[in-house]
């Protein structure tokens, strides 16, 4: 077994591993940026070290600061969670290739044959394993869009090679948004994925989304633990997920996780994963009916880590995920058959993000978390890393919790999640847990017959606004009568990048200067700039002002001054949240100043464009 582990990663995922790690006696090594200064995984793990600034490219996904770490802290292995660095075989194959670190994941080579999208598509049919329709090749040119569109017909997925999770995957609705589409996929693949090759797929209407989550080690053993049912998505990225799934009969069950073991099998794949499969719904299916095994199910894509859901299963299945993930790579085998893996009552993920579904699930643009009361109780589970007094952080992904609640059956289980749901007591950031009370009480959603198209195309979404007023939260307030003549701080310093933690009481200290720890570098809100000095973007030009949404960096500027724009044209695109957003005219006019650039980060309400 190792002796200790640097987790390439942040927040709650961060804490999982390294709580797996400390029951297995294995010391853990947490890296940061300066935006994460303050973050729950630095003070969870034994040591912790400073990677670079709030810029996930300058930190999280820079391999050489990362490996640098591991060597300084004598860490025997380096575990990536997820996101980040977690997928990409190039940062593998650089762990790989270092004296005395082990990776803790697939090898390089079998995560480039299933992670990059066509290679794995020829794999999986050479398996046997239904595919959708799509090409086997990276595609490049608008008119292998079109083309493809005019065989198998519209509307046409683009996807990134490395993409997961709806990022890099643009539609394509008719010929005339090919071009824009396929350069916006390959724009997102290169950023969040270093990579930007795209592949075509026809885009299945009425999809549910069924995975498998899958454990092999390197002694020839493949076990699949059952599958999860991830249907419930916005814009692509799942908000609730479940297992067993509420629409499979047996038959159809065994029939997809057999052949993600068969697939799997075929590859030669080490360690955890996931086979992600495409289930066509039908949309005359009553209450109570299930999907048999005469069902249409496609492979959709491997996942070569760990996922967000992973809990469901072990939930389900009581098998660590992450513990085996370590142990076999230390080469141990599986200690268990496929029959002795067996699927107890139901559970349900709810991803806690710091989004308002109020208002088209905008994320939060910061706040502390002035209260922080979890729920707890028989069958209730929560994955965080946040404390009461916790800044938002808002660089990176907006998911700051995950609650994960087990029962008996489905029913026991909806119960249950609306009892710790109305349990968690957050106050000074918005989240979607009034969204999530709002979905256990859908129709659709309890009957099990939704598609992942449901919450973007088919929901009422006036119910938000009801459990947003009645569940929201809202920012707490100081009642200043209380007194700290005296407080202690607790201050950090870095010593060749390796973060100390001294403490240091004050006298005579007033009560609103914050007795959170001093800042290394940059600001403590996380801005994307890295904590440098930003000036906001001003104009002179007479017109209307087009303000940002949102915080984030602009990523492509499409016009330029002098142009003619119509009403729903895109101006720029805004990245925030690690999503792109377009930012459109809302009326006709000229271009008469464009105060931002490429690479630019804004803050919410800063000019951008001026139309006249």
């Amino acid at each position: 077994m190792f002796e200790k582990v640097l987790v390439a990663n942040r927040g709650e995922i961060a804490v999982r591993v390294m709580r797996a790690c400390e029951e297995l006696g294995v010391a853990t090594v947490a890296v940061y940026s300066e935006a994460d200064k303050d973050g729950g995984h630095v003070r969870f793990a034994d040591e912790a070290y400073n990677i670079g600034p709030a810029r996930a490219a300058d930190s999280y996904l820079d391999h050489e600061a990362v490996v640098d770490a591991a060597q300084k802290a004598g860490a025997d292995a380096i575990h990536p969670g997820y996101g980040f660095l977690a997928e990409n075989a190039e940062f593998a194959r650089r762990v790989q290739e270092t004296d005395g670190i082990t990776w803790i994941g697939p090898a390089a080579d079998s995560m480039r044959q299933l992670g990059e999208k066509t290679q794995a598509r020829s794999l999986m049919a050479a398996a046997d394993v239904p595919i959708v329709p799509g090409t086997t090749d990276p595609v490049t040119d608008p008119e292998e869009v079109t083309d493809f569109g005019d065989e198998y017909g519209y509307p046409v997925a683009i996807k990134a090679e490395g993409g997961g999770g709806g990022r890099g995957m643009k539609v394509v609705r008719d010929e005339s948004e090919a071009a824009d589409q396929l350069e916006s996929a390959k724009r997102e693949g290169e950023a969040y994925f270093d990579n930007d090759s795209v592949y075509l797929e026809r885009y299945l209407e009425n999809p549910r989304h069924i995975e498998v989550q899958v454990l092999a080690d390197e002694h020839g053993n493949v076990r699949h633990l059952g599958e999860r049912d991830c249907s419930l998505q916005r814009r692509h990225q799942k908000v609730i997920e479940e297992g067993p799934s509420p629409a499979l009969t047996d038959d159809l069950r065994e029939e997809i996780g057999e052949a993600a073991r068969r697939g799997v099998a075929e590859s030669d794949y080490v360690n955890a994963g996931t086979v992600e499969f495409l289930v066509e719904e039908n949309p005359e299916r009553e209450h109570g009916e299930l999907l048999g095994a005469d069902a249409e199910f496609y492979f959709l894509e491997v996942n070569t880590r760990i996922q967000v859901e992973h809990t469901v299963t072990e939930e389900l299945t009581g098998i660590d995920i992450v513990k085996w993930q370590i142990r076999v790579a230390a080469g141990e085998a599986i200690s268990f058959s496929q029959d002795d893996v067996e699927l107890e009552g139901h559970a349900m993920e709810f991803r806690i993000n710091a989004e308002d579904a109020t208002d088209d699930f905008a994320p939060a643009q910061g706040g502390t978390l002035e209260t922080y009361d979890t729920p707890g109780g028989i069958g209730v589970r929560l994955d965080d890393a946040l404390r009461q007094g916790d800044d938002l952080v808002t660089d990176y992904d907006s998911m700051i919790a995950k609650l994960v609640v087990h029962g008996g059956d489905r029913s026991e289980c909806i119960t249950r999640s609306k009892r710790a749901l109305r349990e968690y007591g957050l106050e000074g950031i918005v989240t979607i847990v009034p969204f999530h009370l709002a979905m256990l009480d859908d129709d659709e959603f309890v009957d099990g017959t939704h598609t992942t198209k449901y919450l973007d195309n088919e929901i009422d979404r006036s119910a938000f606004d009801e459990y947003q007023e009645q569940y929201g939260t809202g920012t707490a307030t100081d009642d200043g009568d209380e007194e700290e003549p005296t407080v202690t701080r607790e201050f950090t310093i870095e010593v060749n990048g390796k973060r100390f933690d001294v403490d240091l009481e004050e006298t005579g200290v007033p009560r609103q200067e914050s007795a959170r720890p001093a800042p290394t570098g940059g600001d403590s809100g996380g801005g994307s700039d890295g904590g440098e000095t930003r000036e906001a973007p001003s104009v002179s030009a007479d017109g209307e002002v087009v303000t940002a949404e949102m915080q984030g960096t602009v990523i492509d500027v499409d016009i330029d001054e002098g142009d003619e724009v119509a009403a729903g044209d895109v101006l720029l695109v805004l990245e925030a949240m690690k999503m792109e957003n377009d930012v459109v005219a809302e009326f006709g006019g000229t271009v008469t100043e464009v105060a931002v650039e490429e690479d630019q980060s804004v803050n919410q309400g800063d000019a951008l464009v001026v139309l006249d």
